[in-house]
């Protein structure tokens, strides 16, 4: 007696990984660069680099959770919750850091934060979306493509 096959893994937990890390990195990026205006001489970047750090703070947690969802209900890989995981405590040990204005701690952890962020980045964009449910409707042939505009190209020999 053989067992039912496995239902097709749902899209939306990889969709979402995309979508987290995106924001990620653009907070990121947007940190590195409130902390550049700040030592250029911009001090009042200080208080939005705080600001920034929360906002990233909160969505590494909120990726924590999208994570978990990639590999239980979507059975994906492992490697994006233990990334992840690992940046949830770098971010707490940076704004930690920060606070305590130990400053060759808190550049050195952000410049790794900010490694890390882009490798998982890259890695969530590199991650197969699964097929797309049968229930929808796919392409007039059936393929799930779009059509050609002005219908199928013809090919003569």
């Amino acid at each position: 007696m053989s067992s039912p096959p496995a239902a097709p893994a749902p899209r939306w937990p990889l969709i979402l990984l995309r979508t987290s890390t995106t924001l990620l990195t653009l907070l990121a990026l947007l940190q590195v660069m409130l902390a550049g205006s700040f030592l250029n001489g911009t001090y009042d970047s200080l208080k939005d680099h705080e600001g920034n750090a929360m906002m990233l703070g909160t969505l590494v947690v909120v990726q924590l959770a999208v994570a978990a969802a990639v590999r239980w209900p979507g059975r994906g890989p492992l490697w994006p919750l233990w990334t992840t995981a690992l940046l949830t405590v770098a971010v707490i040990g940076q704004i930690a850091a920060g606070y305590a204005r130990a400053l060759g701690v808190h550049v050195t952890l952000g410049v790794l934060l900010v490694s890390g962020v882009l490798f998982g980045l890259v890695g969530a964009w590199r991650l197969p979306l699964p097929a797309r449910d049968a229930g929808i409707v796919a392409g007039p042939d059936g393929s799930g493509r779009l059509p050609r505009p002005g219908g199928p190209v013809e090919v003569s020999r």
